[in-house]
């Protein structure tokens, strides 16, 4: 509720900027739906072939399960986990109204993910009272009329907030005074920062650097020397420094989809079947949110789990199959004979813009405006009677993989992720495989904490 609070001053006025994230937010949604598992460890995913953990419980992490195992790994670790299939549609129902209750603290949200946004509150500190309370009042109306938790950092910069959120996990908010940041970020390890992966730390390892202090402590010349461009950057965020502003209107990045197999594939007529069908489905949601894509991507994963991607700008934007599994198709042909099996595939439509009604530059030949049109048509019978109505041809003769047993090397498809407007920092709380929130040491001392250390 608004509160007047006159002409006092604000406490932590400074720090107006919040970072709000739910808790676990696949497996708390399906909870609303089955809260006879409460307490117990649940997982979100596919128990078959080899799928990969999309959310996992907080009874679940205890056994060592995280987003982006394999699940097979995960039932290991956890034998008594319940295993729930994903229900998108679900989510992005019950994100909607998360990012209702954001907007109606205030206009200034940068949506980052389904479950997590960076809110800007200076304008409602007179309104609403301080950032502390802002974010007490957005977790509880979140709990109040949702039924799931969230957790809150709020702090000076994006960086430093999205940190606070991370440490203040589950169900808690915590605070980081702007004249205390650095020596708190002082006191993490140099995987909080940013940029920092496993192969930086290594490299930041040889020469001593392990903390953030190290790094704030090292010459920039020797941090490029290391990192090259990207040791200013860690630099600054060492010492706090991070400048981007709350952004209101986030254009889509991409929207895509891939497929991990159930058995690794060199056979190329298999990859491109895989790419047919990937094109139909990002098509329909490039017409669905009506966008169109200037710039297509192609995703390989090998055995060895190391990747690739390769890009093709196109000639104008499209919205459909074919063109975008022209393109496709064409840089797999382009990256000549293959080192190994491919464990994984995946097609993005990237460049994206609005207005995809079908209008386009006018061309002689009107190949494109009848797959256009046909499969406009498509999107009508399969909303009628399911996705699995209609569909190419060329992918009818693998519809019924029983019907059609294969060697090594003809793997079918056993695990889909859609990729939808991914952010370079927009990583959930083990929603999604995105890189993983930094560890660290517990926030005492002068920051302000209201972590509930029940859970």
């Amino acid at each position: 509720m608004p509160k007047d609070v006159g002409q006092e001053p604000v406490e932590y006025a400074e720090c107006h900027i919040l970072h709000i994230d739910m808790d676990a937010f696949y497996v708390s949604v399906e909870l609303l739906d089955h809260p006879h598992l409460r307490g117990v460890p649940v997982v979100v995913g596919s128990p078959s072939g080899r799928s990969v953990v999309l959310s996992a419980s907080y009874e679940a992490r205890r056994f060592g399960v995280r987003s982006a195992m394999p699940m097979a790994v995960a039932m290991r670790q956890c034998p008594t986990a319940v295993i729930l299939p994903p229900h998108h549609d679900r989510y992005a129902e019950v994100s909607g109204q998360v990012m209702g209750i954001f907007r109606s603290v205030t206009p200034e949200v940068e949506q980052l993910s389904v479950d997590e946004a960076f809110l800007d509150v200076a304008g409602s500190l007179r309104r609403l009272g301080s950032p502390r309370e802002i974010g007490e009042q957005v977790r509880a109306e979140i709990h109040s009329t949702l039924g799931i938790t969230a957790s809150v950092g709020a702090a000076t910069t994006k960086f430093v907030a999205k940190i606070a959120s991370t440490r203040a996990k589950p169900d808690g908010l915590l605070l980081i005074p702007g004249d205390r940041t650095v020596a708190y970020l002082h006191t993490l390890p140099v995987s909080a920062l940013w940029g920092v992966g496993a192969k930086t730390q290594e490299v930041l390892a040889r020469i001593g650097i392990r903390t953030v202090e190290d790094v704030a402590l090292t010459p920039v010349p020797t941090l490029r020397r290391l990192l090259g461009a990207a040791g200013e950057h860690v630099h600054h965020l060492a010492w706090g420094r991070d400048p981007r502003r709350v952004v209101v209107s986030r254009p889509e990045k991409s929207i895509g989809a891939e497929e991990t197999f159930s058995r690794d594939v060199e056979d190329s007529d298999v990859l491109r079947r895989e790419l047919l069908r990937l094109a139909h489905r990002t098509a329909a949601r490039l017409r669905a949110s009506g966008h169109r894509a200037g710039t297509v991507a192609l995703k390989l994963r090998y055995e060895d789990f190391s990747t690739l991607t390769r890009s093709k700008k196109l000639d104008e934007p499209v919205d459909n199959a074919n063109a975008l599994y022209r393109a496709a198709t064409a840089l797999l042909a382009g990256l000549g004979d293959r080192p190994m099996a491919v464990r994984l595939i995946g097609l993005r439509a990237e460049s994206l813009e609005t207005g995809g009604d079908g209008s386009t530059q006018l061309t002689i030949d009107r190949q494109d405006d009848n797959w256009r049109l046909a499969e406009r048509v498509l999107d009508d019978v399969n909303r009628k009677f399911g996705d699995a109505g209609v569909m190419p041809a060329g992918l009818l003769a693998r519809a019924r993989p029983q019907a059609s047993p294969r060697g090594p090397g003809g793997g079918l498809p056993a695990a889909a992720e859609d990729e939808r407007t991914r952010t370079p920092h927009g990583a959930r709380d083990g929603d999604r495989p995105q890189r993983p929130g930094p560890p660290g040491a517990s926030p005492r001392g002068p920051v302000q904490d209201d972590h509930d250390p029940r859970r």
